[in-house]
């Protein structure tokens, strides 16, 4: 079965072939003269909410909307169209909204105008299919139509007959689209649609979560018929599709998500499960922000680690595999995701890249376009991570037949695709200790790669003999630069690591003989994390005693950066923050990791109109959520209700405050089939979250009053 973003795929390219106009149409009678001014309300109101669902997105721009005509008689109704050219139409989308008062004749709906004459709608009235076939039948690509008027329904059977009439390659190629707001026996109330229409508009752009720049047909009338609630209603008020031309799966261009962020892609990352925007994945861990609408850039230091990356990075090596390792939490996705964002070239527009570059150590920033690829292994098997190596390539994986492996498959894939290469290759692995299938992803995956990335040295191929075959071509170099959990070794001597991590070593050793290694947790860490405490600090306006706190922080928390943000989130809140850290409580709190701290914010946060334990029942539900996290939508309130163990009347309005609470530090978002999802933001959380047996609401004695952090610096001592 073709899948979505395949489907999706194939409407870009057709949409490129056709122009990038986009145009809204809306056919709204307003006054029939009768002195019904609710009506006329209802309508302004419908247009309204769709003038703001199709003023723009994105990076698309906006709709060019046709202003609505004052539509008093039949020929009015002609003459915007000829005026307009609707059915002569070209572009890349066209959406025609009709409202009005709707006639339903024998065999036929009728919009019906103020100068319509009753029994006369066949000459005083307009063909309701005549506007919709007008749209269908213009050369758009892709074309919907709403209809909300009474009767609307009626229209079905209509179409049915008519869109026989359409050329048939404009009937398979083409996307075209028809719905109504009711049946073919029911009115419509005309305040009813904007207000759902407005509600899914909102859900969209909050709790729905979808992740696509267009919305599906399907998605569209899933959140309109949420709003409705109960089955009733959603029997009565529904929409109905009379005309699918898009099918389930395939995003149509004349629906714009109104959730959609836009960022730039990471150049040749190549792929949407590994090459997140800018502003997600990768930029969150490059900058060490707390909230991902930060602007800030907070990680400092790490000067020679960051210039031995660079070094790896040069033009002047083909090959070789450079490992970033170190305990958890100690920034290993920090220096990844740093090469990452700084050697993409779109980038390098934005404001926060100056920033970085101008904190930045001589020697320690990429050259621009210095990656092929970038890829998160996290919970990745052995087949998906060999199809997102494939795409970083620039490479659509193969079908497998059903008698071939298809880690096999694609790994054969990768290896025929590095061999036809002309030029050196250089991928970001990062989280391969979180892949699934370990042991497979590196024997059967990562092994196979070994001969691109070691050194060949003396092997120049050799000179043409006479009129003898050309030499074999010298296969492109590859270099891999891998993030991976480890032990951080107690003394220079040998250390016996536990099972699994000495399995995980001795197997990239073995595959990757010659592979190079570099620690984030070495004994100059510390002072990094001071720095980064100190930026953190800084940027909640303390700057007179942001050191003093960070240098009393910074040893607590080593090696663990991911401590150090959310102690800094802390500390940047407090009215002092130089005060609270020299309190011997709060110090206690902190020894105790990520629970103390997170005991803590779980009592703060009830002061901004979020109960502790609704707040712990999210976390929760996202630590519990399989995959790359929980989607917001309808199952995160679900899977709450489940560990809070009762029911509450607004769990949207529950989840829009956690997001923007100082507990948004503990998440991180992802995509995962097309929807933003949550997780907790580091594993060190994960396992204290899914830890059922601790009593996070429990304040004892080591957790300091939440109230305390806003005493002044000499009640406080």
């Amino acid at each position: 079965m073709q899948n979505r973003a395949e489907a999706f795929t194939q409407t870009q390219d057709i949409e490129a072939d056709t122009g990038s106009q986009r145009t809204l149409l809306t056919l709204a009678v307003r006054d029939y003269g009768d002195g019904d001014d609710s009506f006329t309300e209802g309508i302004d109101e419908q247009l309204e909410v769709v003038t703001e669902w199709w003023s723009g997105h994105g990076a698309e721009p906006p709709f060019r909307q046709v202003p609505p005509p004052d539509l008093r008689r039949r020929e009015d109704v002609e003459d915007f169209l000829r005026e307009h050219g609707v059915r002569e139409m070209e572009g890349q989308a066209l959406v025609m909204f009709i409202t009005g008062h709707g006639v339903s004749g024998a065999r036929t709906h009728f919009l019906k105008l103020p100068g319509s004459v009753k029994g006369r709608h066949l000459n005083t009235s307009v063909r309701t299919t005549e506007l919709i076939t007008a749209a269908l039948d213009s050369h758009v690509r892709n074309v919907l139509v709403i209809v909300n008027t009474c009767y609307a329904g009626k229209i079905r059977s209509e179409l049915d007959e008519v869109l026989e009439d359409i050329r048939g390659q404009r009937r398979t190629q083409c996307s075209l689209d028809v719905l109504v707001t009711c049946g073919h026996d029911k009115p419509v109330q005309v305040r009813r649609f904007p207000t759902l229409l407005r509600g899914a508009l909102q859900r969209l752009r909050t709790t729905a979560g979808i992740t696509t720049p267009y919305l599906t047909v399907a998605e569209l009338m899933a959140e309109f018929e949420r709003e409705l609630g109960t089955e009733t209603a959603i029997r009565q008020h529904r929409l109905h599709r009379v005309v699918d031309g898009s099918g389930i799966l395939t995003p149509t261009p004349c629906i714009p998500n109104p959730g959609y962020r836009y960022g730039h892609d990471l150049a040749g990352a190549g792929l949407r499960q590994a090459g997140t925007p800018v502003d997600d994945y990768w930029l969150d861990r490059a900058t060490g922000r707390t909230q991902d609408s930060d602007p800030g850039w907070y990680f400092r230091g790490r000067d020679d680690i960051n210039r031995s990356v660079t070094e790896f990075l040069s033009p002047t090596r083909a090959r070789g595999v450079l490992l970033i390792t170190g305990t958890a939490g100690s920034g290993k996705s920090a220096v990844l995701a740093r090469a990452v964002v700084l050697s993409d070239p779109s980038f390098q527009e934005e404001p926060v890249f100056k920033t970085a570059v101008d904190l930045a150590a001589a020697g320690t920033v990429p050259a621009p376009g210095a990656l092929t690829g970038a890829i998160l292994a996290r919970h990745r098997g052995p087949a998906d991570l060999a199809r997102d190596i494939l795409r970083a390539l620039g490479v659509e994986p193969g079908r497998p037949t059903s008698t071939e492996d298809p880690v096999v498959t694609c790994t054969q894939q990768i290896v025929e695709t590095l061999r036809g290469r002309g030029e050196p290759v250089t991928l970001v692995i990062d989280g391969l200790d979180e892949a699934a299938e370990l042991p497979r992803v590196i024997d059967d995956v990562l092994a196979p790669l070994s001969e691109f990335c070691s050194p060949q040295i003396g092997q120049v191929p050799a000179p043409r003999q006479n009129d003898g075959p050309l030499p074999p071509a010298m296969p492109a170099g590859l270099r891999l630069l891998i993030g991976v959990r480890s032990s951080r070794p107690l003394s220079d001597s040998p250390v016996e690591l536990p099972d699994a991590e000495q399995g995980l070593s001795e197997a990239l050793q073995a595959a990757f003989p010659t592979a190079a290694q570099l620690r984030t947790d070495g004994e100059g860490s510390e002072k990094d994390i001071a720095q980064y405490l100190h930026a953190l600090i800084c940027e909640g306006g303390h700057r007179d005693t942001a050191e003093e706190a960070a240098d009393l922080v910074a040893p607590e928390v080593w090696p663990s950066f991911i401590l150090a943000r959310l102690a800094g989130e802390q500390l940047r809140a407090a009215e002092d923050p130089a005060a609270v850290a020299h309190r011997p409580e709060w110090i206690a709190m902190l020894r105790r990791g990520v629970e103390g701290l997170l005991r803590r914010d779980l009592a703060l946060v009830a002061g901004d109109g979020l109960p502790s334990d609704v707040a712990l029942a999210l976390l929760r539900a996202s630590a519990f959520a399989a995959g790359a996290g929980i989607p917001w939508s309808n199952i995160w309130p679900r899977m709450g209700r489940v560990f809070l163990g009762r029911q509450l009347p607004d769990w949207d309005d529950m989840i829009g405050k956690l997001l923007k609470s100082r507990l948004n530090g503990y998440l991180a978002h992802d995509h995962e089939d097309e929807r933003r999802v949550y997780r907790p933001a580091h594993e060190a959380v994960a396992e204290v979250l899914c830890d059922l047996d601790a009593d996070l609401l429990d304040l004892d004695a080591d957790t300091p009053d939440p109230g305390a952090d806003t005493l002044a610096p000499e009640e406080s001592e």
